[in-house]
């Protein structure tokens, strides 16, 4: 079954994110993953230049690349029911185990070892991919609520407190720098 992993790989776009929410703009793990590479790379950015960091921020963008991947085999378990209790997070966190090794078995075996290094992140960079997929989730929220949709205001706030209870200053820099212009049209952005 080797050399199925790229074509598989190429299936996110149809794992829906949010799957108990109404949504107005709908999201696929594939976009989110582009998301949260992007976000966890500023992440580990600014945790070099302005908090005296060394991680290694390509790293940091792969393994936010490849952080929902599991979810091709398992889908996209709503946050409420992963996180409801411990015994149903912990058999999850089994799952997602087993269908990350599900997915590197179907690489060749001399590519293996590049790609176990994307699925299993250290702890520092794993906590920069953890802030930039709530980051992520936060920015959903927040384009949610700009279209009218109500539906998630409770999600924004649970989310925005989440995020600060990380304790993570290049998180919370970027929350009082840089998430505000999340709230801004294309004109106020300064694009024309």
């Amino acid at each position: 079954m080797a050399n199925e992993f790229y074509a598989l790989l190429s299936r996110m776009r149809y794992i829906s994110r949010w799957g108990l929410m109404r949504n107005s703009f709908p999201e696929n793990i594939q976009e989110h993953s582009h998301q949260v590479a992007i976000l966890a790379h500023a992440l580990a950015v600014l945790r070099n230049e302005y908090f005296g960091g060394q991680v290694d921020t390509g790293a940091v963008a792969v393994a936010a690349l490849y952080h929902d991947a599991s979810e091709i085999l398992t889908g996209d378990m709503p946050t409420p029911i992963k996180y409801d209790n411990p015994a149903i997070q912990s058999a999850y966190q089994q799952v997602e185990a087993v269908a990350e090794q599900k997915l590197l078995s179907m690489l060749p075996e001399e590519l293996r070892g590049a790609y176990e290094s994307a699925f299993t992140a250290s702890e520092d960079e794993e906590k920069l991919v953890k802030a930039a997929d709530k980051l992520s989730a936060l920015r959903q929220c927040i384009e949610e609520r700009k279209a009218g949709n109500r539906e998630f205001l409770s999600a924004e706030e649970q989310t925005r407190r989440a995020i600060e209870e990380m304790h993570l200053p290049e998180a919370d820099w970027f929350m009082e720098h840089c998430l505000g212009a999340f709230e801004k049209n294309l004109d106020e952005l300064g694009t024309m």
